[in-house]
Order: structure tokens, then C-alpha cells, then sequence
């Protein structure tokens, strides 16, 4: 039977095995930290001292459009188009239509989401959904489109900008046609 400074041996050498100390909560159980480097700070009496309640992470954001690129494997020509939220959009035979289009807070590690449906329709053959899931900016293989002539992946989510209504500048110069009184102010 192997010892444990043979399994662990390399590991301890090495210096990546911490000790992690165990700590009291206030239910009394005794827990374990997860990170040696952030363990909270212990009184004397053996009491963790209280921290401020952990951030909540932020939900993700709803925007108005997913941006797709779409692969013509057969002239291998890359297309890049945008897929507004409920509409249906067409790449090839493709028939796509994006239902939502997420991502991540400014704050948060960059990532889109997008649920998609998307159907092969050719002239003489009944419609077939290729796919209906969530696709992922960053990881395009984990759920991709299984087509012989196309591929399609999400690379983002757009927010439409703001509508803004100008406002009367008061210092716009009147125009007045010949023959016409300037409106009283």
C-alpha cells in the first residue's frame, strides 16, 4: 500500500496544496473556506467576524437583436447579419428566427446568449428545424448547427440606441415666406 507523501509528494513539493483553516458560522457548524487567501479574520473567542453580505450577480441584459454570422461552405464565404428578437431573418435556405438575445453586464467576463430556431426549408421538400436551443458567443461549438452547406453562430446582442425627441432650440431663427407675419412668441 502507497503511502500518502506518494500520491501527494509532488503536489506538496510543489507548494499548490493549502491548508485551509476551518472557520465557525454563526449556525454554530464548523465550514471550510474556499480560497486560503480571503479566509475571514477570527477573534479571540473563535467567532468569525461578520462580513458584508456578498454582491449579487447582475441579471443579464435583455437587448433588441442577435448578430449572427453565417459559413457558405460551399463558396466559403462568411456573412455577417442581425436577427431582431421575433422576426424572421434568411441565410441561405435558412429560415432563422432569434426569440432572445442576452448577455452579460459591462462589470461581468463578456458573453452572449441567444435562443435560436432555425429551419432548412428547400422547394420541394417539407420544412426541417435543424436546430432550436441557446447558442453561446463564446463557445460556438457546444451547440452548433449540423447543416452539409451551412453554419451559423452567434457573435452578439444589440441594443437598440435610445430615441431621442429634440427639443425646440430657442435660439432657431424663424423661417418666413414672403408675404407672411413671423409667429408672435
Amino acid at each position: 500500500m502507497k503511502s500518502l507523501a506518494t500520491w501527494f509528494g509532488p503536489a506538496l513539493a510543489a507548494g499548490s496544496v493549502f491548508a485551509l483553516p476551518l472557520i465557525q458560522v454563526p449556525s454554530g457548524l464548523l465550514a471550510q473556506t474556499t480560497d486560503p487567501l480571503e479566509a475571514p479574520a477570527v477573534d479571540t473567542e473563535g467567532s468569525a467576524t461578520p462580513d458584508a453580505s456578498p454582491l449579487q450577480p447582475e441579471a443579464p441584459v435583455a437587448t433588441d437583436s442577435a448578430i449572427l454570422q453565417g459559413l457558405d461552405k460551399i463558396t466559403a464565404r462568411v456573412s455577417e447579419f442581425e436577427a431582431p428578437i421575433g422576426e424572421t431573418v434568411y441565410f441561405g435556405s435558412f429560415e432563422i428566427v432569434a426569440y432572445a438575445c442576452k448577455k452579460t453586464p459591462p462589470e461581468e467576463p463578456p458573453e452572449s446568449t441567444a435562443f435560436l430556431e432555425i429551419t432548412d426549408v428547400r422547394p420541394d421538400e417539407p420544412a426541417n428545424v435543424v436546430f432550436k436551443g441557446w447558442m453561446f458567443a463564446s463557445s460556438p461549438a457546444l451547440s452548433a448547427v449540423e447543416h452539409p452547406v451551412y453554419d451559423v453562430w452567434v457573435t452578439g446582442c444589440r441594443v437598440a440606441p435610445p430615441v431621442v425627441n429634440p427639443t425646440p432650440d430657442e435660439n432657431a431663427v424663424e423661417e418666413v415666406t414672403p408675404g407672411e407675419e413671423p409667429a408672435a412668441q
